[in-house]
């Protein structure tokens, strides 16, 4: 099997001519973010421990009567730390150990948001479809092992992190979740946002361990901005990144577990759409790597049982609402990723294109208040 291609960007970089590679990139990923200098610091730390770090700026023209709001928005894309047939308290806590050394990257980076990865205390072991081992990662949102571990971290560095885990619900029945807990860059559990959307496709088997989720389109008033957390499979549905855009939202995460044989064409696209057609920042986060577990399992697709899930292919980056896009992370590397961007352009791209003024709301919605009742007939006209 031929070894996986690094990342996209670098094919290019090889294979298209230098005259014309710049044209290229702006056809296809929209005008170039600056690349940021790390200092010699970072870089040595970032070798040490074997990780990509980059950071980018993207371009917001200068207002006459409002001051640039200018934060810091990152995350980390990561494989797993030690092998999945470990105990589960080690795996988690190794992953601790792997994701701090990181965050202090992102802390020398000025990182004023920071997002992890979905579920990433753990392997994404929701292909097994076994309760046992994998239940017992779950933890409370509120005040388990992993958030008390990033308060210290949010308060050193003056940061918000959004930490997505396995949730237990310890107060409704022990009930599991896929959650995204946001804390505060004073320390603060702030609050979660749920997962909405839970994918039944090839070995994504995530409904025998959580169903969708019960919080809505949470979007949270940080210090650095309003933000919120769009789970892994809500991509694939506009109206869940409309419906964070009513609400408010400036910043977007996506934090999902995806593998390249399934999902990698939508990639690039998904994330970069929702922020152009809802006049908002997105940062996609996927994790890196592949997970071999103990046992089997079979798919849902036909494929002869197996005991990985396949390769997840990373390619995290960072998206503007003039469409224009960071280069993606590796696809084989753990990494972090970082750009400053001004909340400005928002209102920006919403003068410019009018895509909030022309959107029809009230259209759409009498066309879905019809289309959820039991009576609905499709609105299709035959000779």
């Amino acid at each position: 099997m031929a070894a996986e291609i690094n990342r996209l960007e670098d094919v290019l970089d090889e294979h298209i001519p230098s005259d014309q590679l710049k044209e290229v990139k702006r056809i296809l990923f929209g005008n170039a973010p600056i690349k940021l200098p790390l200092n010699s610091n970072v870089e040595e730390k970032a070798k040490s421990i074997n990780v990509d770090v980059e950071g980018y700026k993207f371009d917001c023209p200068k207002e006459q009567s409002r001051a640039a709001r200018l934060v810091r928005v990152g995350a980390i894309q990561n494989s797993i730390a030690i092998g999945t047939d470990e105990p589960v308290v080690n795996q988690r806590d190794a992953l601790h150990r792997k994701i701090g050394k990181i965050i202090d990257l992102a802390g020398e980076c000025g990182v004023n948001v920071l997002c992890l990865q979905e579920a990433w205390t753990m392997p994404f072991a929701f292909c097994t479809r076994e309760k046992y081992p994998w239940c017992e990662f779950a933890e409370s949102a509120e005040n388990g092992p992993s958030t008390c571990f990033l308060q210290d971290y949010a308060k050193k560095y003056n940061m918000v992190i959004v930490s997505p885990i396995l949730e237990r619900d310890e107060a409704h029945g022990d009930v599991i979740w896929n959650t995204a807990v946001v804390i505060s860059n004073n320390g603060h559990y702030m609050g979660k946002s749920r997962k909405n959307h839970i994918p039944r496709v090839g070995d994504f088997n995530e409904s025998t361990y959580y169903m969708e989720g019960d919080t809505g389109h949470r979007v949270f008033q940080t210090a650095f901005g309003r933000v919120a957390i769009n789970i892994c499979y809500g991509r694939h549905h506009p109206l869940n990144w409309l419906t964070y855009g009513l609400n408010g939202a400036e910043i977007v995460f996506n934090p999902s577990a995806t593998v390249g044989g399934l999902s990698e064409p939508m990639w690039p696209i998904e994330a970069r759409n929702a922020a152009i057609a809802n006049s908002y920042y997105t940062v996609a986060i996927n994790r890196v790597g592949s997970e071999q577990f103990p046992n089997e399992f079979t798919s849902g697709d036909g494929k002869p049982a197996h005991k990985n899930f396949g390769h997840f292919y990373g390619s995290s980056y960072i998206s503007a609402p003039d469409g224009s896009r960071t280069p993606g992370l590796s696809r084989v590397r753990d990494g972090l990723i970082f750009s400053e961007i001004d909340l400005n352009l928002s209102r920006q791209v919403r003068d410019k294109w009018g895509f909030r003024m022309t959107q029809r709301l009230d259209m759409y919605a009498n066309s879905l208040g019809e289309a959820v009742l039991d009576e609905f007939q499709p609105n299709i006209i035959t000779e």
